[in-house]
């Protein structure tokens, strides 16, 4: 009863809700530009705001991380190019929504479902803190390890197509993630002695060459069919399409709930996550996955937010970011003397300023969300020779910014034409991102599994629960599969 009353004191205030409705307002257009990552936006505002007080300073970053999950699906809907790594999944069948005119209502239903996902979010971070944590904190390397090759069954998901080229794919991702010295060793690997590559691949480059740069390079290269130009009558979704697909909504958001709280994993593997759970157990849908099925946006466009709240669980409780945005939030948070590696014992009351910020974050989220739709819809309308160019730009200045370092933008062009060349080959491309993703999990713990082999410490109780699970997720999907091609 004292947090939701300390939640509400929050809510009322002024600063709080001018500054968490303002990053809300940069984060969803921040977020739809291709090559703005929401790490490198919450990382320019933490810089800004090293002077200001704890209130404002949070509620800011608290928008921005609520708005630039659901800002990369604009450009993930429009030009199949995500402004996110969260978003990457959103494109699938966004896009193709959008070739058939249906950029609008994509794009709103977008955004209900990211409110919907930020609220369930915000509801277990608020009130199913202790239990998450407390299976979060009993994870061992092993379950770790299993969790990271269940994830890569996502290939036959994310290939939309042959299941071989998306093996390949994945094996290139992760092949490309060996690249640098690990942090278990210190042998540089595949370097070709260059130093700049000793830190290894950031899959956010990787991110903008393969899915911007790329994507740009191959719409240049074909002539698309013209895109329907119909009026958006309606972008607001009806309320019995979101009723319809409310179970879809809540698996979805659980989904992302569980995989934020896991330390390292983030709304992009919960994004990946849910359209899988999504393209196996929804039956009797309209159109069919990867042809603009809104079941296909629903469940990612849900989950990546769901894990906005499920991430932050893992930092307020042991100290230890869910993703890269908490990291450098608990970096913020540090900055104005919080070093307890438990925040919610050593600071309860930032624990109702948390919440009252991100619920004001969600509603502003609804209202910027579903304006400016129809001024992006025109972007559609736009020659393919002005606007890939400008775009080509975007992926540049986008990827000097990260680190402002030349090298990352001729790496970013480097993925660039292999995107390019994937596409123009009828290779998916997703399955390279996973494999770069996944690979710093599956490495660092199997390494630790193997150390640790003999050890029965090494083991937890979730063990047995996630093997049973590795094991038996193929064989469901091997006679889901046969049920649909009967």
């Amino acid at each position: 009863m004292q947090e939701f009353l300390g939640v509400l004191q929050n809510i009322i205030r002024p600063e709080v809700l001018i500054f968490a409705a303002l990053g809300t307002l940069l984060g969803v257009y921040v977020g739809a530009i291709p090559g703005l990552s929401g790490t490198m936006a919450v990382s320019l505002l933490v810089s800004l705001t090293y002077a200001w007080s704890e209130v404002p300073a949070i509620s800011l970053i608290m928008g921005v991380f609520v708005g630039v999950v659901y800002g990369g699906s604009r450009s993930a809907i429009l030009l199949n190019i995500p402004g996110a790594p969260a978003a990457v999944a959103t494109g699938f069948d966004g896009y193709p929504l959008a070739q058939k005119g249906k950029a609008a209502q994509a794009m709103g239903l977008a955004c209900i479902q990211s409110f919907i996902g930020t609220l369930l979010g915000i509801f277990a971070l608020a009130f199913l803190t202790p239990q998450i944590a407390q299976i979060s904190s009993v994870f061992r390397s092993v379950d770790f390890l299993l969790l990271g090759l269940l994830a890569l069954l996502l290939v036959g998901s994310v290939s939309r197509g042959s299941l071989l080229k998306g093996l390949l794919g994945a094996s290139i991702g992760l092949f490309l993630g060996c690249v640098g010295k690990p942090s278990q060793f210190s042998v540089n690997r595949f370097t070709l002695s260059l130093r700049y590559l000793d830190g290894g691949i950031s899959f956010i480059v990787a991110m903008i060459g393969l899915f911007g740069a790329g994507e740009a390079l191959y719409q240049l290269s074909v002539d698309y069919p013209a895109v329907k130009q119909e009026a958006p009558k309606r972008i607001v979704p009806p309320i019995k399409t979101i009723l319809k697909h409310l179970p879809l909504t809540v698996s979805s958001a659980l989904i992302g709930i569980f995989v934020g709280a896991l330390p390292g994993a983030g709304g992009d593997m919960a994004a990946l996550l849910g359209y899988d759970a999504a393209k196996r157990t929804v039956r009797k849908n309209e159109t069919p996955f990867g042809e603009g099925a809104v079941e296909g946006l629903i469940a990612p466009e849900t989950a990546n937010n769901a894990a906005i709240g499920g991430a932050l669980i893992p930092m307020l409780t042991l100290g230890i970011p869910g993703d890269a945005i908490t990291a450098v939030l608990l970096g913020a948070l540090s900055m104005h003397g919080v070093s307890h590696y438990s925040l919610m014992t050593a600071r309860p009351n930032l624990f109702s300023l948390i919440l009252a910020a991100l619920v004001i974050a969600s509603l502003f989220l609804l209202l910027f969300g579903l304006t400016g739709i129809r001024v992006f819809v025109k972007l559609l309308k736009i020659p393919k020779g002005i606007l890939m160019p400008i775009i080509l730009m975007l992926c540049i200045v986008g990827a000097y910014a990260i680190n402002t370092n030349l090298y990352d933008v001729l790496l970013m062009v480097g993925f660039g034409f292999l995107g390019f060349t994937l596409k123009r080959f009828q290779y998916p491309v997703a399955p390279v991102v996973l494999g770069l993703i996944l690979h710093e999990l599956l490495e660092s713990n199997a390494v630790r599994v193997i150390r640790l082999w003999g050890n029965p410490e090494m083991f937890s109780f979730l063990t047995p629960i996630l093997f049973a699970a590795l094991i038996a997720l193929p064989i469901i999907s091997r006679i889901c599969g046969r049920k649909d091609r009967a």
